[in-house]
């Protein structure tokens, strides 16, 4: 019998095509990762994966193995979800996922401290991640996520904000090469373009569709990037305006557009939506942080 934690290994494996890739997803290092590889195939007694130029690549048995492996995981994480679903005292750990910036803001404004004060015996952990964690398969019990109410029918969710956007510069930048006055105006100018995760932002679409022809200065797959590549000079870019608020050198030169702004979710797996411990920390998320996620957007 092969131990629940090699077949993890395999199939982070077959996911990340990659041992390094593998063990960041499982929060291992690579020797674990490859340890319990080679158990999993000692236990079967067959290879399933072999080292390629490129990173890790699944033998014959491997792909014939592979959907049963995920089935196993499905059942794995439906028997956690069940036992958690039974589980009625208000008590224990609770996984809330967000993006850095979210996070930071949460940290920042006390959230946390005010939870525990009233909540004792429930701890929050915070994970935050620019990767959109799997509640299905209990990476995290909560989720705050942007864009639009996710299409798995096993999540429920509310929307908890409308976080506006603006387009910004740095103070010197404005002082060496003035500012747009309107939105047609922005194709003149650098820009700072938003790429990878964050590439369907409805900012992102937008500085497209007006600035298809701009001088892009650097491009920038998370928000943090954006924020330092402004304040460096680089160009201008649009930034969530809670955010871009709290750094005094930078200027917001135009908005907050209406076209730019970004609901915020609540999620959680349906089956733990009544869970004691889960509901008790979904409940003051909805009450406590739409001040958390607008507190000083009109600043600028």
């Amino acid at each position: 019998m092969f131990d629940w934690n090699d077949l993890r290994s395999f199939l982070a494996i077959a996911r990340g095509g990659s041992i390094r890739i593998a063990a960041k997803a499982l929060g291992v290092n690579e020797s674990t990762v490859q340890r319990r590889l080679r158990a999993l195939e000692a236990a079967l007694d067959c290879s399933l994966a072999e080292r390629q130029a490129g990173g890790y690549r699944l033998t014959a048995h491997g792909q014939q193995l592979l959907a049963h492996a995920e089935r196993v995981e499905a059942t794995v994480h439906t028997l956690q979800r069940q036992s958690a679903a039974l589980d009625n005292p208000a008590t224990g750990l609770v996984k809330l996922t967000s993006h850095v910036t979210v996070g930071q803001r949460i940290i920042k404004s006390g959230f946390l401290d005010r939870f525990h004060s009233e909540h004792p015996g429930i701890t929050i952990e915070l994970i935050m991640e620019q990767r959109a964690l799997d509640l299905s398969k209990g990476e995290a019990d909560i989720a705050i996520r942007g864009g639009t109410l996710a299409d798995d029918p096993a999540l429920v969710g509310r929307k908890i904000a409308e976080v506006p956007w603006g387009i910004y510069a740095s103070q010197a930048f404005v002082e060496r090469h003035g500012r747009p006055s309107a939105p047609a105006d922005i194709g003149t100018f650098n820009i700072v373009e938003l790429v990878d995760e964050i590439e369907a932002l409805p900012a992102a679409r937008w500085m497209k569709t007006h600035a298809p022809r701009a001088r892009i200065a650097a491009r920038c797959s998370n928000i943090p990037s954006v924020h330092l590549a402004i304040k460096a000079g680089a160009g201008i870019a649009p930034l969530p305006a809670v955010y871009a608020a709290a750094d005094q050198e930078l200027v917001r030169v135009l908005g907050p557009l209406k076209e730019l702004s970004y609901p915020m979710f609540l999620l959680v797996h349906r089956f733990l939506r009544k869970v004691p411990r889960v509901n008790a920390v979904f409940e003051f998320c909805l009450s406590e942080l739409k001040p958390v996620l607008m507190r000083g957007e009109m600043k600028k």
